[in-house]
C-alpha cells in the first residue's frame, strides 16, 4: 500500500504547493490537501479574478455559441485544475491525478492527524497582495460558503 501525505493548505501558494504535490505524486504516493479553500494566489485581486474570467469567454470554434470546456469554480476543482495542468499529459499523468484529495476544511476522520506544510510555499515569503482561493470562487460563481 502506498503512503498518504496529508497537507495542510490553509496559508500556502497555490503554484508552489501544486509543484510540491507533484513532486510527491511522481514518488508514488497518495497526497490529500485540507482547507483547500484557504490557499492563497499570489497577486492584485483584480488581476487575479480578470485572469480566471478570462476563461468563461473563450469559445468554440466549431459553436460559437457554445462556450467551450466547462471551467472549475470550486476550490476544490480550481486547486486539482492547477495540479493537473503541472502532471504529464499521459496515462501515468491520470493515475497520478486520482491519487490527489482536495477537501473543503478538515474532514472529521483527518483530525487530529499530521498534516505537513511546505516552507518554501509559506504566504509570509509574499511581499504583495493576494487572494485565497475561496474569496476567488466565490467571484466566480461558486454557491458555497467561505468561513
Amino acid at each position: 500500500m502506498t503512503e498518504t501525505v496529508i497537507v495542510d493548505g490553509e496559508g500556502q501558494i497555490l503554484g508552489r504547493l501544486a509543484s510540491k504535490v507533484v513532486g510527491l505524486l511522481k514518488e508514488g504516493k497518495r497526497v490529500v490537501i485540507v482547507n483547500g479553500e484557504k490557499i492563497v494566489i499570489s497577486g492584485p485581486r483584480n488581476r487575479v479574478v480578470n485572469g480566471y474570467m478570462l476563461l468563461f469567454s473563450v469559445g468554440t470554434l466549431f459553436n460559437p455559441y457554445k462556450l467551450g470546456v466547462r471551467r472549475p469554480r470550486t476550490p476544490i476543482n480550481i486547486v486539482k485544475r492547477t495540479i493537473r495542468g503541472m502532471l504529464p499529459k499521459t496515462h501515468r499523468g491520470e493515475t497520478m491525478l486520482k491519487m490527489v484529495k482536495v477537501y473543503f476544511g478538515i474532514p472529521k476522520e483527518l483530525q487530529g492527524k499530521e498534516m505537513m506544510k511546505f516552507e518554501d510555499a509559506n504566504v509570509a515569503r509574499l511581499k504583495g497582495k493576494y487572494i485565497t482561493v475561496g474569496e476567488l470562487s466565490k467571484i466566480l460563481g461558486w454557491k458555497g460558503n467561505v468561513n
